[in-house]
């Protein structure tokens, strides 16, 4: 049996961002740039246990009306960064943020992998434009679509 040696590079210091994500604006704030995009894109934004932002990261870059999002690809960023929470944020190009059948699915399933990998998503923001009936995105904890923790 052979064994090989890895090396590890621990942080001496983190350096805490000054974004703090408490509400749906805050996470449509820093992914304004999504509602011009043409093609869906799938966004976590990672947190630590103060809610204060750790990184953004790109899950998926999908086709017009959808993208191809596994449990998988969500939480390896949050777990190889050490985030305490996540929020979900995705893009329709369509412009209109109403949720899908297949959002509402995603994002169930989601939180269920988060309660057993013990990361908790405090949310799902989608992006979409503005307009006189919608502010250019949709809370689904807001529209208490899906149960999120607390």
């Amino acid at each position: 049996m052979h064994y090989q040696t890895a090396l590890v590079q621990l942080p001496l210091v983190c350096e805490v961002a000054k974004t703090i994500v408490h509400t749906p604006e805050d996470a449509a704030t820093i992914c304004a740039d999504l509602k011009e995009l043409a093609q869906e894109a799938f966004h976590v934004l990672l947190l630590n246990t103060r809610n204060r932002l750790i990184n953004r990261q790109m899950v998926s870059l999908g086709v017009l009306d959808s993208a191809l999002v596994h449990p998988r690809e969500v939480f390896r960023p949050a777990f190889l960064q050490g985030a305490a929470a996540i929020v979900l944020v995705h893009n329709h190009p369509s412009g209109d943020p109403t949720p899908s059948a297949e959002d509402v699915r995603l994002t169930r399933q989601l939180i269920q992998v988060g309660q057993v990998m013990g990361i908790k998503i405090l949310d799902h923001v989608i992006i979409g434009r503005v307009t006189d009936s919608s502010r250019g995105f949709l809370s689904l904890r807001e529209s208490a679509v899906c149960e999120f923790d607390s």
